[in-house]
C-alpha cells in the first residue's frame, strides 16, 4: 500500500510540526489531530496519533510474577497505536492498591506533571486505592480506570481491608468518566456493586492469538494449571480434588508465580506432601515464551480453581491450542469458556467451594472416550471463532475516544 500523499507542502510541513511537537512532549499530547493515514489490513491507521499516558503497575514487565493484568497492559500498549492512539507507558514502583509514601508521591508526581486535559489510562490496581491522589486529578486530566478486578474480590483479605478497598475503588470509579472492565460479567457486576451510571462502564475482553493446536500426552492424562499461586487462584482445591482421584492415570504442571503469597505456597506444597502427590503434581513457576508454549502443547485438559476471575485469560490461551477446559463457574469464567459456533461448550463448569465436584468430574473426563471427543470438538471449534487482541484495542480506542474533550475543572 502507498500512503495517502498530501497535496500541498504547507499541509507536510504542518503535519512535521504535529509530529515534533507530540515527541516534545507538549500541551497537546491530549489530541493530536490526524494529518493524513495509510490503508493496513483494511483499517484506517492514522499517521498522527492522538496520545495517552498509561499509568500501570511498576511490575508490569517482572517475567517472574507474570500475571493476566500485566499481560493485558503490555499487550494493549503495542496494539493501541494501530486504532489511533500512541501510548507512553509510565511504570510506577509501589506495593499497590496499597502503597507507601514513596510510591504515592511517585504517582502524585507522575500525574501532577500532565497538562490539562492530558487523557490518562489507569490500571486499577493502581488508581483504585488511592482516591486522595485520582479524584483531585479528575478535575483537570481526562481519566479512565482499568477494572482487572475489583480490589475487594481478592482472596484472603482481612474483612476490614477489603471493606477499606472497596471504599476506596468506589470513590475512585464513581469520580472518573469511564470505566474499563475486562468482561461483560465484570461491567455488570462493577455498575451494580458500585452504583456506576451504565453508560461509563465498557467491556474490553481480552484478546487471544490462535496458537497451533496442542499435541497432548496422551490425549486424556497430562493436566496443566496455569495461574500465580495465590489463595484466589486456590490451587489447594485442586490438590484435594486430585487427591480424591489418585487411582486415576493423571499427572499436573502447575505453571505460575510462586513470590506473591510465599506463605500460600508453603502450604501447598505441604497438602501436596500430605497426600503423597510429589511426584505427579509440580509447580514449575512462572513460564514465559517457548517454555511455555511446550506446556501447552503437552496439556490434554486445562484445569483452573480459582474463587475469583473477571475474565480468564488463561483459558481462552488453552482454548486457542484446541485445549478443552475444566474449570469453577465464577465470574467472567463461564464468559471465556464461552461456545463453540455449533453451540458446542468446549469445557466443564463445576460449582466454586467443592473438590469433590472437580474429581467427578475428572472421573468422567477419563472414564467416557465420548466426553473427551466431545469437549474437544467443541474446542477446537471455539478456537476458530475466538477474537483477536486488535478487538481488544478497538474496544479502548473507543473508549478513549469518547471521553470529554475538557475535564470538569478545565469546562
Amino acid at each position: 500500500m502507498t500512503d495517502i500523499m498530501l497535496e500541498k507542502p504547507e499541509k507536510a510541513e504542518k503535519a512535521e510540526k504535529v509530529e515534533k511537537t507530540e515527541k516534545a512532549g507538549s500541551a497537546t499530547l491530549g489530541y493530536v489531530p490526524v494529518q493524513h493515514s495509510v490503508l493496513k489490513n483494511a483499517e484506517i491507521i492514522p499517521m498522527s496519533l492522538r496520545s495517552v499516558h498509561f499509568v500501570m503497575p511498576g511490575g508490569v514487565d517482572d517475567s517472574t510474577a507474570p500475571s493476566g493484568g500485566n499481560a493485558y497492559d503490555r499487550r494493549v500498549s503495542l496494539d493501541l497505536p494501530g486504532f489511533g492512539w500512541q501510548v507512553h507507558k509510565h511504570a510506577v514502583d509501589g506495593s499497590w492498591p496499597r502503597p507507601g509514601a514513596a510510591a504515592r508521591a511517585e504517582l502524585a508526581r507522575t500525574l501532577g506533571e500532565f497538562p490539562d486535559g492530558t487523557v490518562v489510562l489507569l490500571d486499577g490496581l493502581v488508581a483504585c486505592g488511592v482516591p486522595e491522589i485520582i479524584v483531585p486529578e479528575a478535575e483537570r486530566l481526562r481519566l479512565a480506570v482499568l477494572v482487572h478486578l475489583p480490589l475487594g474480590d481478592e482472596t484472603g483479605l482481612e474483612p476490614a481491608v477489603a471493606a477499606e478497598l472497596d471504599a476506596r475503588e468506589r470513590t475512585v470509579l464513581r469520580a472518573v468518566p469511564a470505566v474499563i472492565a475486562t468482561s461483560d460479567w465484570a461491567v455488570r457486576r462493577l455498575v451494580s456493586h458500585h452504583g456506576l451510571a451504565p453508560d461509563r462502564v465498557h467491556a474490553a475482553a481480552p484478546g487471544a492469538d490462535i496458537a497451533p493446536l496442542a499435541s497432548g500426552t496422551d490425549g486424556v492424562s497430562r493436566l496443566l494449571c496455569v495461574a500465580a499461586v495465590t489463595p484466589r487462584k486456590g490451587q489447594h482445591r485442586l490438590v484435594e480434588a486430585l487427591a480424591a482421584a489418585v487411582d486415576l492415570p493423571w499427572s499436573c504442571v502447575c505453571v505460575g508465580g510462586l513470590n506473591q503469597d510465599p506463605e500460600y505456597v508453603a502450604g501447598l506444597r505441604s497438602l501436596i506432601a500430605r497426600h503423597g502427590l510429589q511426584d505427579r503434581l509440580i509447580l514449575a513457576g512462572p513460564q514465559a515464551g517457548a517454555e511455555l508454549d511446550a506446556s501447552y502443547n503437552a496439556a490434554d485438559l486445562m484445569v483452573l480453581t480459582s474463587y475469583a476471575e473477571t475474565y480468564g485469560m488463561a483459558v481462552t490461551e488453552a482454548l486457542a491450542r484446541g485445549i478443552p477446559v475444566l474449570a469453577t463457574d465464577v465470574g467472567g469464567l463461564p464468559e471465556a469458556v464461552g461456545v463453540a459456533p455449533d453451540g458446542g461448550v468446549p469445557g466443564i463448569l463445576v460449582p466454586p467451594e467443592n473438590p469433590a465436584a472437580i474429581a467427578a468430574e475428572l472421573r468422567g473426563w477419563f472414564g467416557e472416550a465420548d466426553v473427551r471427543r466431545r469437549l474437544k470438538a467443541a474446542a477446537r471449534g471455539r478456537r476458530a471463532a475466538l477474537n483477536g487482541w486488535a478487538g481488544t484495542a478497538r474496544s479502548l480506542a473507543a473508549v478513549l475516544g469518547r471521553l470529554p474533550n475538557e475535564p470538569r475543572r478545565a469546562a
